[in-house]
């Protein structure tokens, strides 16, 4: 009785091992697409709002004249 038990305890062991490792794969695949999406909306985001003061400053340099 013993021995099977053991033996049953020992798959389960091994079962759960097994699960505990896809879960922590699982988990750190979220995490960098998570981190990932926000890269692609926040970078662009950021780099937006250098970017338009400086073409705006350009811009109206460049029609100072005109208007």
């Amino acid at each position: 009785m013993d021995e099977s038990l053991d033996s049953r305890l020992k798959i389960i062991d091994e079962k759960l091992t097994q699960i505990e490792l896809g879960v922590e794969k699982t988990r750190k695949y979220l995490w960098w697409g998570i981190v990932l999406q926000l890269g692609m909306v926040l970078v662009p985001l950021l780099l937006i709002m250098i970017a338009v003061p400086f073409l705006l400053s350009t811009l109206s340099g460049a029609y100072d004249g005109l208007l």
